[in-house]
């Protein structure tokens, strides 16, 4: 089967290269906000279908407004400004199909120089040993070997972070189709201090790199604060929180990698909960814990993973009652709360673990053979599942079975 894939590779370049890569960046910030600006000139200016373009027709403007106008563009590869207005009409064009389909996708912001600087270049890319060669750049070393890479490459995405450049291959690989995974099933519970419970007691825990460097990067962030604007230290001091960022990142990312290619690779079936991330995130007391730990990304990798190496990934229904329910005897514990991390069921007996109990009835519920069914979404009874701001009731887990839900089902009855 074919997929497409991506081979990133950190560049080594010349103060040359360098500022070439920087130059190139520019032009394709510079041709995103003008696309912008003139989209939304017209459709202010214009009622009706003549309010939008296509970036074709863009393009062929930009084009008659290079000689007068842009001529520094001709110093850069066309497909920087090119593939710029593309990015600028798949944003355009998110954003008005997600608002009619009621989504809350926010409308393209401008760009600014020095942050999330990227290009991308189609056409004549080609790898080298320890090399890549870009148009109108040449080839730049990298600071790896390329010997990994093998198929038909698409395109080449540039960017930088903090002080480093990167350069992303889209490359279309023919993959065999992978046997079935020789494994037992397992569901998985995620949660913040833990990150991950398996049903067959396994554990991942969080490397949680945010809350560690939380100290260290509000120092730098109030050495920025001090610095006078415009700066060379100030630009030297935003260097600093930008390189530790990077490696907040990296850690996180280092940790998910693992951790998704381990399950995918040792279980034949993998049972995970369909959580609402954006809508758990608004609980400001957990917003950053549950941005720390990366569950949708998690979610991500096993979704690839699993198709890549022969596992199946089963997504349980958010609403079903997971943490509550005693996986032995089926019992719903409706006055379990977050802060109760063990718990007895009233009807057997049985000592629960709340992680452990809930990645048994995620598997169960993953195989069809749990009895629990979920209720209907609380939306339609008229419940925010996330919290009334009128009473500044806090967020909980949406569970079917929460108090919060069964009040307001009482209220409503």
């Amino acid at each position: 089967m074919k997929i497409n894939q991506a081979f990133r590779y950190e560049l080594d370049p010349n103060n040359v290269q360098h500022g070439a890569l920087v130059q190139h960046a520019g032009a394709a910030r510079y041709a995103y906000n003008w696309a912008l600006a003139d989209r939304i000139e017209r459709f202010k200016r214009n009622e009706g279908e003549a309010k939008f373009t296509s970036a074709i027709e863009q393009h062929k403007l930009l084009n008659s407004l290079k000689v007068a106008q842009f001529p520094w563009m001709y110093e850069v590869s066309k497909c920087a400004p090119q593939e710029a207005l593309r990015d600028c009409e798949r944003a355009y064009r998110n954003f008005w199909r997600g608002r009619k389909q009621g989504h809350d996708i926010g409308f393209p912001k401008f760009k600014k120089k020095g942050q999330h600087d990227s290009f991308r270049l189609t056409g004549s890319v080609h790898v080298t040993e320890h090399g890549v060669a870009l148009p109108r750049i040449g080839r730049i070393r990298t600071k790896e070997g390329t010997e990994k890479l093998r198929g038909q490459i698409l395109s080449a995405t540039v960017s930088r972070e903090a002080d480093r450049w990167f350069c992303s291959l889209a490359v279309e690989v023919e993959r065999v189709k992978p046997l079935a995974v020789v494994g037992e099933a397992v569901g998985i519970d995620l949660g913040i201090k833990t990150f991950a419970v398996l049903s067959n007691g396994e554990h991942f825990d969080s490397p949680q790199p945010l809350k560690r460097k939380m100290k260290k990067l509000r120092l730098l962030s109030r050495q920025v604060s001090r610095k006078k604007k415009g700066s060379k230290n100030r630009k030297k001091a935003n260097l600093h929180v930008a390189r530790l960022n990077r490696s907040i990142r990296n850690i996180r990312k280092d940790f998910l990698h693992k951790a998704s290619t381990s399950v995918a690779k040792s279980h034949g079936i993998v049972c995970i909960e369909d959580l609402a991330v954006k809508n758990m995130e608004r609980n400001h007391h957990l917003a950053q814990s549950i941005s720390d730990a990366g569950w949708a990304e998690f979610r991500r990798l096993l979704e690839y993973k699993c198709s890549w190496y022969g596992s199946e990934l089963r997504v349980i229904d958010r609403f079903a009652p997971s943490s509550k329910t005693c996986s032995v005897c089926s019992e719903v514990n409706h006055s379990l709360a977050l802060a109760d991390r063990t718990w007895v069921c009233e009807n057997c007996g049985t000592l629960h673990d709340r992680d452990d109990n809930a990645s048994s009835n995620i598997l169960s519920l993953g195989l069809g053979t749990g009895s629990h069914r979920p209720e209907p979404h609380p939306s339609k009874i008229g419940c925010n599942a996330c919290g009334d701001p009128l009473t500044k009731r806090r967020s909980q887990k949406q569970e079917a079975s929460s108090p919060v839900f069964l009040h307001e089902v009482a209220c409503n009855e």
